[in-house]
């Protein structure tokens, strides 16, 4: 039996949300003792360690997340994440299950990270169906059957399919939860229900989905919570109005601080560290956004046996040397030194190991120019489009229209404000392009393209002229996966991500100055303007997201899924 002390900390107690002043006992990767100064001479420990008045407080907890969305693989995501305190997350793999279905998330299951990476079924592979959307696997009854009998799986992962969530008719979804709520009654439903209110959000909630993560407004907040909704606020929720509305209506049990989403560029700098701290710039207090980093998402995910320091619970803690900016002086796994960032340690994580398959997955045809050109009748002079219009501040986007002329069937759509966008089955199962028209977008001459597109990851590429779609996408199709940016025919900035054309096992730093680098192209070179540029390309294709999205299919309006034409009408 091996015995710890941490003397002279400030220690976190998370049912009084207040520090202590203690020494805490640590047995067998466990917490044995929380000790006063007189008790600490009775116990003689294997080591002790002097916190000299640093602060303690549990390891941090992240329960809506991707990992894919950090376009790296579980235990180089591990290896990050713990040097900014997080010790567990709940991870729903809908990113990799959409390339490879169930042998995807058993493959990110099987890695042995040093931090708890724990599941949620994805509940939404495809994020709407095999009509709207061709996607490498699919995700039904059988897998979630299967998956239920797995204790790394803790929740049903986010529904996002409103429309076949609250049909009158058996729809797949339905039979997802009533499988969950039989063969494990408890299990979280977690779920995406942006912008959705009033007789929608009761059928909603009504289902058993209660969870929701998506971005949220004062209204929403007080609406969802007093509806019996728990909110999982990500860093776009977090705002002085949202913050003040949670405090003023004390939901501290209701809420917790989540990650969801965190670029490679981004991940090198922080994870959920960084939106409890901005939680505490917008006005909480720096003990409530511990407590909803850490006790709350422990009990909203029932892992009881942590998230907080208390006798029996596992000793997974950190060591601040400044509360205030978050320095990490030591990080604790079960009880075991893990991280020390200021000093460069970190301990080892096993070598990553996937199948030869899962580095070649694009399966498509080089592009041409044909595959690219918007075709109408030859009698045509001149066409209303429909036209997708980017959010520069959200991933929402809107449906508009532009007049454009014809020349010998074929729409002159370049110089005139606009993009086109094509999404191409990359899985081999049709191989289909469809074709869109954007604005707010790329403002330059250029082109962008990415295999990282939600949910269904098909190959999307972005651009002012033909040349450089093709370029860009025929260079992805080349290296198996990843995210390119081409000017002038010529590849001027890429991240490779040959795993699945999603992720890469290649180090994070690598990664991420590879994504930097994309991010500036975007930014710069094609004029794309959007606080996140990356995130906002690569969601024009979730059609679960408001309002009109591309897939391989066509146009889709992501309420109804309903199909619009690119072509509203053409004019003689």
């Amino acid at each position: 039996m091996s015995t710890m002390r941490i003397r002279n900390a400030r220690v976190f107690n998370s049912y009084t949300q207040t520090f202590e002043e203690k020494s805490v006992l640590i047995r067998d990767g466990q917490f044995a003792q929380l000790q006063e100064t007189k008790e600490e001479q009775c116990c003689p420990v294997d080591q002790e360690i002097d916190a000299r008045g640093r602060w303690m407080i549990p390891g941090l907890i992240d329960i809506h997340m991707h990992v894919e969305s950090s376009m790296t693989i579980p235990t180089e995501f591990s290896r990050q994440a713990l040097s900014f305190g997080v010790t567990t997350v709940v991870a729903d793999p809908h990113e990799i299950a959409n390339v490879f279905g169930l042998a995807g998330i058993e493959a990110f299951m099987a890695s042995e990270p040093v931090m708890d990476i724990f599941y949620g079924i994805p509940s939404s592979v495809p994020s709407t169906n095999p009509d709207c959307e061709t996607t490498g696997g699919v995700i039904g009854l059988e897998e979630v059957d299967k998956l239920l009998d797995n204790p790394q799986i803790r929740c049903l992962g986010e529904v996002m399919n409103f429309k076949e969530l609250v049909s009158e008719e058996d729809t797949l979804i339905r039979q997802i939860i009533a499988l969950c709520k039989k063969k494990r009654p408890l299990l979280p439903l977690e779920g995406h229900c942006p912008k959705i209110s009033g007789a929608d959000l009761a059928k909603f909630i009504a289902s058993g989905v209660n969870a929701d993560h998506t971005q949220q407004t004062p209204e929403s907040i007080v609406e969802k919570i007093t509806n019996g909704m728990y909110l999982e606020m990500q860093g776009k929720s977090i705002q002085e109005d949202t913050i003040r509305t949670l405090m003023e209506h004390q939901f501290y049990e209701y809420f917790s601080l989540v990650t969801d989403d965190v670029m490679p560029d981004h991940f090198l700098h922080g994870h959920l560290n960084q939106v409890l701290l901005s939680a505490v710039h917008c006005g909480l207090p720096m003990e409530k956004a511990i407590y909803c980093s850490t006790f709350t998402s422990a009990r909203r995910m029932h892992l009881d046996d942590r998230g907080v320091i208390a006798p029996g619970k596992i000793a997974d803690f950190v060591l601040l040397d400044s509360l205030e900016d978050w320095t990490v002086h030591q990080v604790y796994k079960n009880g075991v030194l893990v991280s020390e960032p200021q000093s460069g340690y970190a301990i080892a994580e096993k070598p990553a190991s996937f199948p030869p398959e899962f580095y070649h997955s694009l399966h498509h045809r080089p592009l041409t120019e044909d595959d690219l050109l918007v075709r109408v009748s030859l009698s045509a002079k001149s066409v209303t489009a429909q036209v997708i219009e980017i959010n520069p501040r959200a991933t929402f986007t809107r449906l508009t229209t532009a007049e454009l002329p014809v020349e010998n069937g074929v729409v002159q759509w370049q110089n005139r404000g606009l993009a086109l966008m094509a999404c191409i089955e990359r899985y081999g199962k049709g191989g289909q392009i469809a074709l869109a028209f954007t604005t707010g977008g790329i403002q330059k001459n250029g082109a962008v393209a990415s295999s990282w597109a939600h949910d269904h990851h098909n190959l999307m590429v972005m651009g002012s002229n033909v040349p450089d779609m093709i370029a860009a996408a025929n260079h992805l199709l080349a290296i198996q996966g990843g995210y390119c940016v081409c000017v002038d025919e010529k590849i001027t900035a890429c991240a490779s991500l040959q795993v699945g054309g999603i992720v890469s096992d290649q180090p994070l730093a690598e990664l991420a100055g590879q994504i930097e680098a994309v991010r500036a192209a975007m930014e710069d070179q094609l004029g794309y303007v959007h606080h996140n540029a990356v995130m906002s390309f690569a969601t024009l294709s979730l059609p679960v997201s408001p309002e009109v999205k591309l897939t391989d299919k066509g146009l889709l309006i992501g309420k109804t899924l309903e199909f619009i034409p690119l072509i509203k009408e053409e004019h003689a």
